[in-house]
């Protein structure tokens, strides 16, 4: 079977997010106010074959644990969808 995977990767609350920060301080010259946060992270698309859907969510998981996310520094999330 074929599935989807939407996977997003995002830091830490707990660290400083620099891109974040520069965005958040630079809203002011677009005359955007009330914005205090703003965390910047990666979305990552996959399509995998496997024989079930445990099988894919084991696949993704691997691949976000071992290659994806620095699980030091990151957190990840992920969807699975059929088809």
């Amino acid at each position: 079977m074929k599935f989807t995977a939407e996977i997003d990767i995002m830091p830490h609350r707990e660290l400083l997010d620099p891109q974040g920060k520069a965005v958040v301080n630079n809203m002011k010259h677009l005359d955007l106010s009330g914005i205090s946060d703003v965390r910047i992270g990666r979305h990552v698309s996959m399509t995998l074959e496997a024989n079930s859907e445990t099988e894919a969510r084991e696949k993704v998981d691997t691949a976000c644990r071992k290659l994806l996310a620095n699980l030091i520094m990151e957190t990840y999330t992920f969807t699975l969808k059929a088809g």
